[in-house]
């Protein structure tokens, strides 16, 4: 289901619009009629905190992102595929593990398995380790199933699979397991940083 458009954002709004790319940072002042500014209201209630978190911070990277929402859940890479009707290669796992005690995050395509050796060479470490879900929400903010790429609540080393290139288009989670965006991998790599890689097993 797409999110509804939102709304101009108006007048005395104390929000940056997690949306335009084209603005300065800090608080900004629109213009707009009063029916305008409750449309706007609406539309942010109905917006899970995580995900105003991710568009924002995708906006400070200048990125324009629009999310889905899929109220069944896309927590799994087969289930977002499903959902959003692509190939499971296209959808960004992001995963977190500990290299020799650092928590990186590595961007892996749903259709591929992650080499944990190749993760840890990648990132300069020995041993590759999973982390728990209480590791996971206290490095990003968000749950298993619904890290994204961006508005992490921590700097994390990134690690992306050269397989998400070969695509023009993937989709990634929003912060939640019900949202996701949909993003050219190529910006994606730019706007996080990452080290493109080979991850695959």
């Amino acid at each position: 289901m797409a999110r509804p458009a939102r709304p101009e954002v108006p007048r005395g709004a104390p929000l940056r619009d997690p949306v335009r790319t084209d603005q300065p940072r800090g608080p900004l002042l629109y213009k707009a009629a009063a029916r305008s500014r409750a449309a706007y209201i609406e539309w942010m209630a109905d917006v899970h905190p995580n995900v105003t978190r991710v568009l924002s911070a995708a906006a400070d990277k200048g990125l324009q992102l629009e999310t889905r929402t899929f109220p069944e859940g896309t927590k799994t890479a087969v289930d977002a595929a499903n959902a959003i009707g692509v190939e499971v290669g296209q959808i960004v796992k992001s995963l977190i593990f500990a290299v020799d005690g650092e928590v990186v995050l590595a961007y892996v395509s749903g259709s591929n398995q992650l080499d944990e050796k190749k993760l840890a060479a990648a990132a300069g470490g020995l041993k590759c380790a999973r982390v728990d879900a209480d590791t996971v929400r206290a490095t990003t903010g968000f749950p298993i199933g619904g890290v994204a790429p961006f508005g992490s609540s921590t700097d994390l080393r990134v690690f992306i699979d050269r397989d998400l290139l070969q695509y023009s288009e993937v989709w990634a989670a929003a912060g939640t397991w019900h949202d996701v965006f949909r993003i050219d991998p190529a910006a994606l790599a730019t706007a996080s940083g990452g080290t493109v890689t080979d991850l695959k097993r």
